[in-house]
């Protein structure tokens, strides 16, 4: 095949076995169908730091954001109150989710271009004793930036809140130890870090937190404990499972393996950022963000001050080298995202960094 590399925030460039793995078919009841998802949950736990205690993997058919809604849906109590860390379009996704379900929301907005204030949130929380919730998004995919996990966690646990972390960018790709930051639930997807495919999200819950919510679910597809109590007790999904998406998930979790685990796969990927960087920086090219706050996982660059940049025909000049970029999400900027995450390489970076050298030539655009 001849794909074109997506150096995007995902769905992203997955390897050939990765691929292959879902040629074949297998029954949901099929016993081997069932070691493969008992064996992809215990791994799952193993990723988060938390293989030996008191943690549940909980799969969902459909992607990250069903994952979000099912947690947020799931684990409210009837008068309970979210405070949402919103700095990125991704934090807004996770109160438009709270108030559709007309749960109590608090928005803590924050600049999309810094990390959130520690004080700002002590003093939110301080001052609203009904909060019964936090959630804050790990990476937030607008910029790139990596927001303070464990001292938010440490908030959320001063104040007695259940803690829940959007991790759909970061799982697999950026270290963490799920305990020590203090999460009780936290969602990603499959065709992040780990490289695989769409087909569903995953979220993995402190047990004591779970059972907790007996009776909260308010719908029936996306209910989280239901979900959970059907794979402990026969481990099938209780709807039609994505067979072909765990197949190649499998598949992608040896690979993760092989390349040193989380860790091997975050020195790639901030290899890549960092090549990535020092060549948009020679073309003349911004980042959004303040290098101290940007993680490696997708750059924001602003469109440069030139009048024949236009960002359509940048991108489709590249899309048409067999390079796939991003548009931008940020409110108060003009920006294009590029990740530096999947199955990319060096080469794959440096190869694109000569396309993007190609086409501003093309353009006649030479930025000062």
């Amino acid at each position: 095949m001849n794909d074109k590399l997506l150096f995007t925030p995902g769905p992203l460039t997955t390897s050939a076995s990765v691929k292959a793995a879902m040629r074949r078919d297998l029954g949901s009841r099929d016993g081997e169908f069932i070691a493969l998802v008992r064996d992809i949950r215990r791994q799952l736990l193993a990723l988060a730091g938390v293989a030996d205690q008191p943690y549940e993997a909980i799969l969902m058919q459909g992607s990250g954001t069903f994952g979000l809604e099912a947690v947020i849906s799931s684990v409210t109590p009837p008068h309970g109150r979210w405070l949402i860390i919103v700095n990125g379009a991704y934090g807004r996704r996770l109160a438009l989710i709270a108030a559709r379900h007309g749960l109590g929301t608090l928005s803590l907005v924050c600049p999309e271009n810094r990390l959130p204030d520690l004080a700002q949130i002590e003093a939110a929380l301080a001052a609203n004793n009904d909060l019964t919730h936090l959630a804050l998004v790990h990476c937030e995919t607008t910029t790139g930036l990596i927001n303070p996990l464990r001292a938010v966690g440490e908030l959320a646990r001063q104040h007695n809140l259940c803690y829940v972390v959007d991790a759909m960018s970061s799982f697999g790709g950026v270290p963490l130890d799920m305990a020590a930051a203090q999460v009780d639930f936290l969602i990603s997807s499959a065709n992040k870090c780990i490289e695989g495919v769409p087909g569903f999200s995953f979220i993995l819950a402190r047990r004591e937190a779970l059972l907790a919510t007996e009776g909260y679910a308010r719908t029936v597809s996306l209910d989280l404990l239901a979900q959970w109590r059907g794979l402990e007790r026969d481990g099938q999904f209780r709807f039609t499972p994505p067979t072909h998406a765990l197949l190649a998930f499998a598949q992608a979790l040896r690979e993760l393996a092989d390349e040193g685990g989380v860790a091997g796969r975050a020195a790639r990927y901030q290899r890549n950022y960092e090549t990535l960087v020092a060549g948009m920086r020679q073309f003349g090219f911004r980042e959004y963000l303040h290098p101290a706050d940007q993680g490696y996982i997708i750059t924001s660059f602003y469109y440069p001050n030139h009048p024949r940049f236009q960002f359509d025909d940048f991108y489709r000049r590249l899309n048409a080298r067999g390079f796939v970029i991003y548009p931008g999400k940020v409110s108060d900027a003009d920006c294009f995202r590029i990740g530096t995450i999947g199955r990319i390489t060096l080469e794959n970076v440096t190869a694109l960094l000569a396309a993007v050298g190609e086409v501003l030539a093309e353009m006649d655009v030479e930025i000062k």
